[in-house]
């Protein structure tokens, strides 16, 4: 199975985002407001969102196809570039009316002390476009991920999802919101514990999260729901099975862009034909690798299967 890893083909659609970390010693409080001044020693862009979903699966020596949309500035254009460097096959739809979307953290001793972020929606004639190459790109993979940060890209997903199972193609998301019916018919959805939560509402017991599962299972149409809980590690809920796998982390340093990995790794191992089950085991581990690494990270194939 690893050594079909390279001939899978995971097209990836969903909002990107660039990811900017300044580095920087924190040695005083402002005389200004009570706040710790960081003098800025370094600093780094990583691609997030779908962006990072796809940079993923390319770490694992699969093929990703990514199409989004970006603003006509600077931060998508070193998105693109970025992708180019991370092998990446990026169509990425340029919309002068909007600004790329930016999540900028401040990192003093090794600890986040601040997050800003920059976003606006794109137009809904770029979103059309994109569903037409959409459509052009869906024969030539083999698993769909969607993955959903609720910036606008998705406006479509309904369509994109139906379209999917009509050519036969795996398709899964990684959900946001609280309103899942849009995620109908989808092969396996990956929410968060809280997502979760803001869905389903809250447990007491893990009968009752079972049942809340297979309720929301039932009602969306779905092949398998995979709930992630953190520290507690991930459970699938299938027709008639439900699946644990405890965490394997050995030290949680950052758990930003986690989600992306998990997607991510399911996408490939079901495209080498690898049981849900198996899928779910694989992603456990790479999310126990990667919320050791400090922000949005990758686990390599060596890693996984090292």
């Amino acid at each position: 199975m690893v050594s079909e890893l390279s001939t899978v083909r995971v097209l990836v659609v969903g909002d990107v985002m660039l990811d900017r970390y300044w580095f920087g010693e924190v040695s005083r409080i402002s005389p200004e407001a009570p706040v710790p001044v960081v003098r800025v020693n370094r600093i780094e862009e990583r691609p997030g969102g779908a962006a990072n979903v796809a940079r993923n699966i390319a770490a694992l020596s699969a093929k990703a196809a990514l199409l989004s949309v970006t603003g006509d500035d600077e931060a998508g254009t070193r998105i693109a570039q970025l992708m180019q460097e991370d092998g990446v096959a990026a169509q990425l739809h340029r919309d002068a009316s909007i600004a790329t979307t930016i999540k900028l953290r401040v990192i003093g001793r090794q600890q986040q002390l601040l997050r800003i972020d920059f976003e606006t929606t794109p137009s809904h004639e770029i979103l059309a476009a994109k569903l037409a190459d959409y459509e052009r790109k869906l024969p030539d993979c083999d698993v769909v991920v969607l993955s959903d940060y609720g910036k606008g890209g998705l406006t479509h997903i309904t369509r994109m999802i139906e379209m999917a199972n009509a050519a036969g193609k795996p398709v899964l998301v990684d959900p946001k919101g609280d309103d899942y019916s849009r995620y109908r018919n989808a092969t396996l959805l990956t929410p968060n514990r809280v997502e979760f939560r803001e869905v389903a509402g809250s447990w007491k017991n893990e009968e009752e999260l079972t049942r809340k599962a297979e309720a929301l299972r039932q009602e969306l149409g779905l092949q398998g729901l995979l709930v992630t809980r953190s520290e507690e590690g991930m459970t699938l809920y299938r027709a008639g099975e439900r699946l644990h796998e405890l965490t394997q982390a050995r030290e949680v340093f950052d758990v930003s862009g986690a989600g992306d990995t998990v997607i991510a790794t399911l996408a490939v191992m079901l495209g080498c034909g690898a049981e849900m089950s198996e899928a779910v085991r694989m992603a456990n581990r790479a999310a126990g690798i990667v919320v050791g690494k400090l922000g949005t990270a990758v686990v390599n194939r060596e890693e996984l299967f090292g």
